[in-house]
């Protein structure tokens, strides 16, 4: 049987913060193993219990989410951090996502959702499903391009599609259909794109290819 994914809740609303801790702790194969009340707390106890995924508030008192996101994601490579905010078109989710983490959730998101979020990021996918995820990306990005485009300009065509496939939101099961290749190969291809990049994950991969003009380039190309 596998370990269970290890989950620490950064929530300043105390109500909130007690019902997401019932959930993680009722579902067989999350494990809550803390909690905290503001960003300086949530790094803490990060670096003290290296939680495998942490649901981050994006707007808390002492630290900020975004400022902890990035405390976390540079001292735990392997942490996954998915964001609370109340509004879809935060701006600090953007700046969160940059910093390392993984996607974003509205706090009134559904029981499923959060906890499909959770194992989801712990896989090492992103919460790109949403529309409204692919937009706040894609609006945000265009006000910040990316100043080194070169970044993507050294991919094969292959590698291309891939991001590609990825932009568009596809699993890696539907990846390896759509481009008949085996989804070890997918896998094969995402970790070389990763590194190769410099990213963490699929948001980061997607936000540098909104950045870099790519995503811009597959529209004027008709892709």
């Amino acid at each position: 049987m596998p370990d269970p994914i290890k989950v620490l809740v950064a929530e300043d609303q105390g109500l909130l913060r007690a019902s997401l801790l019932d959930l993680i702790a009722a579902e067989p194969g999350l494990l809550a193993v803390g909690a905290a009340r503001d960003g300086r707390e949530a790094v803490a106890a990060a670096h003290r219990v290296e939680p495998d995924v942490v649901l981050m508030d994006i707007r808390m008192p002492v630290m900020d989410g975004l400022e902890a996101t990035h405390a976390i994601c540079a001292a735990h490579p392997r942490t996954k951090v998915v964001i609370l905010t109340t509004f879809d078109l935060d701006e600090y989710v953007y700046e969160a996502l940059r910093s390392g983490a993984t996607g974003f959730l509205l706090k009134n998101a559904g029981t499923e959702e959060i906890l499909r979020a959770v194992r989801v990021a712990h896989q090492g996918n992103a919460m790109l499903a949403p529309e409204v995820t692919k937009r706040m990306i894609a609006g945000m990005a265009a006000r910040r391009p990316d100043t080194r485009p070169e970044r993507l300009a050294g991919l094969t065509e292959r590698e291309r599609d891939v991001v590609a496939a990825i932009v568009g939101g596809l699993s890696n099961d539907e990846i390896a259909a759509a481009l008949f290749l085996s989804r070890a190969t997918v896998k094969t291809y995402l970790s070389r794109l990763f590194l190769k990049l410099g990213v963490r994950d699929r948001t980061q991969l997607v936000i540098l290819a909104y950045e870099s003009g790519f995503v811009e380039e597959l529209r004027r190309a008709g892709g």
